[in-house]
């Protein structure tokens, strides 16, 4: 039907038109900004997940962070007690050639000044090992971290935690334990981390050589069985943060997936809405041109 009022063509054209140049725009922007999804009307579902996934892989980044802090944390404290049993060892030496009757009483005066100079540095490594200016064994008014209960988040949730609990009973195990037990074999020393003064009785090893030896084998066996303790939960986060590293790769990719513009597909997808878009006009100006049949009757 031809009419004046009515260009079904025109409006079709038109529509066309329209619909080419959304899908030319939505193409444009996606390539300029390497996203698929660049606001929810892209892609409800996939924006929602995708936030999530975000979301979990930004909390796994920081969790790694933590459990490389965590580690350097122990190592540091490890490396300590692993400087605090050479010292015993060797002051145990000296109270095994104190204990025997060749010695003379100059040679266990000297063994004696030794002993005491390992003590006060046993003092010094007790009370002032530090990490980030946080005291790690000290006891007293100024405790140390690992005199305590300590608690590492190794996760984006909070369910995802991992306990360090050093403290012990305060007579035999953990960080007051050995505390306690360095200090009897060692004659005794203030470790209320602002002093490392050495409060020994100097009979150490001038009468008490031969009980000093078990004394300090017990403080030995204590050092040894917080520095497992350490070790063991260093080697956990480890572990915990080679699965969280493979576990952001994969979540990272996922988020890739649905996020990411594919710019082959893109590109095609860009070129025949431009190509629309120009047929599309060459049609609108076509069935433009069609109302002036309608002159053509009249005449």
């Amino acid at each position: 039907m031809l009419s004046l009022h009515t260009n079904n063509a025109a409006l079709s054209a038109q529509n066309s038109i329209g619909r080419t140049q959304s899908s030319l725009s939505t193409s444009q922007t996606r390539l300029s900004t390497g996203y698929r999804i660049n606001s929810a009307m892209d892609d409800a579902a996939g924006l929602q997940i995708a936030t999530r996934l975000k979301t979990q892989t930004s909390g796994m980044t920081v969790a790694m962070r933590n459990t490389q802090n965590s580690v350097s944390l122990l190592q540091t404290a490890e490396g300590a007690l692993d400087e605090t049993t050479n010292i015993l060892t060797r002051m145990k030496d000296l109270a095994t050639q104190s204990a025997d009757g060749s010695s003379t009483t100059d040679d266990k005066t000297a063994m004696q000044n030794e002993f005491n100079s390992l003590t006060a540095e046993l003092s010094n490594i007790i009370s002032n090992t530090t990490f980030g200016g946080t005291k790690l064994f000290s006891t007293g008014a100024d405790a140390g971290k690992l005199t305590d209960k300590i608690t590492f988040q190794i996760g984006a949730s909070s369910s995802e935690t991992m306990e360090l609990d050093l403290k012990g009973d305060g007579a035999t195990t953990g960080i007051t334990g050995m505390n306690t037990l360095i200090a009897a074999a060692a004659g005794g020393f203030k470790t209320d981390g602002t002093t490392t003064t050495y409060t020994g009785t100097e009979a150490e090893l001038n009468t008490n050589a031969n009980s000093t030896i078990d004394a300090l084998k017990s403080a030995i066996d204590s050092v040894s069985s917080v520095r497992s303790s350490i070790g063991a939960a260093a080697n956990r986060l480890d572990h915990v943060y080679n699965n969280l590293s493979n576990i952001s790769t994969n979540t990272k990719a996922a988020t890739g997936r649905i996020m990411d513009v594919d710019f082959a597909t893109e590109s095609a997808n860009m070129t025949s809405s431009q190509m629309l878009l120009q047929a599309g006009t060459a049609m609108l100006k076509q069935s433009n041109s069609q109302s002036s049949l309608v002159l053509s009757l009249l005449q």
